[in-house]
């Protein structure tokens, strides 16, 4: 078990929120979210670099068909001067005509070849070595599985983002007070909690007094990414609808089009009936040593069939 204190901040979002955006506001309100939310996609779009005509096509043909589709969401810290890491990595597969979306964490410390590069490290290193390219190359080589569609989003988001929304509410199981990066001395009760943006930022990124490392920490990013969701989808964020779009368009980019948004938010809304997370597993390697998660063969193969069978 880990206890070295994280140098870095995890944050991240998901393809739920920004399609729940669009579907916010009625009558004559509808023409003005429509406008604002497309400026804001426009903002948000930044394409994979060598992308190509085919694989766009490829990708069009899985929305007008309504096939399965996968998603990378990637948290990175990026600050002035550094071009950050992506400690946060979540495939995500959408299947409209099962109704699932599955969730699957990738730990930040876990050992592989990095795609273009040829390091064997950490694979959260990716982005910094080669942008999102490098790093959606790293997660399609690790679990074999080819990513459609990227969301990357900068730390400063969520914050930004849970306090647009009025905040979220969460069941924690743990009882700790926090360190004073973000909110200090705020005591994180056991039990349901209300929580602020700065707040949030403090209940996703603690691992050193959790008992579970990163497992526990992943484990309360994804709580996080779902009461996000269920809050932003909401008709009570109408009000807020202008805090979340700079929130967004600030700090989001993805490959996802707004005429792509506008598809899934039809065609793949229900999959949120039936949600599976999971999380990769692995061997640490001793105290003493530089840190890594070993991840298995074995563990891999389970990986890959586990994202297959919901994109099939």
């Amino acid at each position: 078990m880990r206890t070295r204190k994280s140098k870095k901040k995890q944050v991240w979002i998901t393809i739920g929120v920004i399609i729940g955006i669009i579907v916010i506001g009625l009558g004559s309100y509808v023409f003005y979210l429509f406008h604002s939310v497309e400026e804001t996609a426009n903002k948000m779009y930044n394409p994979v670099e060598g992308d190509s005509n085919s694989e766009k096509k490829e990708r069009e043909e899985k929305l007008n068909n309504k096939q399965p589709i996968s998603i990378l969401l990637m948290g990175v810290d990026e600050r002035e001067g550094d071009v950050g890491r992506s400690d946060t990595l979540i495939v995500m597969t959408l299947n409209p005509k099962k109704e699932t979306m599955q969730m699957v964490s990738i730990p930040r410390d876990t050992k592989t070849e990095i795609i273009g590069d040829g390091r064997v490290t950490k694979i959260n290193a990716a982005y910094a070595y080669g942008g999102v390219k490098m790093a959606k190359d790293t997660v399609e080589a690790f679990t074999g599985v080819k990513m459609d569609y990227y969301i990357q989003v900068n730390m400063e988001a969520l914050s930004d983002l849970v306090d647009a929304i009025g905040g979220i509410t969460v069941q924690n199981d743990l009882d700790w007070i926090d360190e004073g990066y973000y909110k200090k001395g705020y005591h994180y009760k056991k039990g349901t909690l209300t929580l602020d943006g700065p707040q949030t930022l403090g209940f996703v990124r603690m691992r050193h007094l959790d008992p579970n490392g990163d497992f526990g920490r992943n484990d309360r990013q994804r709580q996080v990414i779902n009461a996000i969701i269920d809050k932003a989808t909401g008709i009570s964020t109408v009000a807020h609808f202008d805090e979340i779009l700079d929130a967004l368009g600030a700090n989001v980019k993805t490959n996802i089009t707004f005429d792509q948004m506008m598809d899934i938010q039809k065609n793949y809304r229900n999959v949120r009936k039936s949600v599976d997370q999971y999380e990769v597993t692995g061997q640490g390697t001793p105290p003493g040593q530089t840190y890594y998660l070993n991840v298995s063969d074995e563990e891999k193969v389970k990986v890959h069939d586990m994202l297959i069978g919901n994109l099939q």
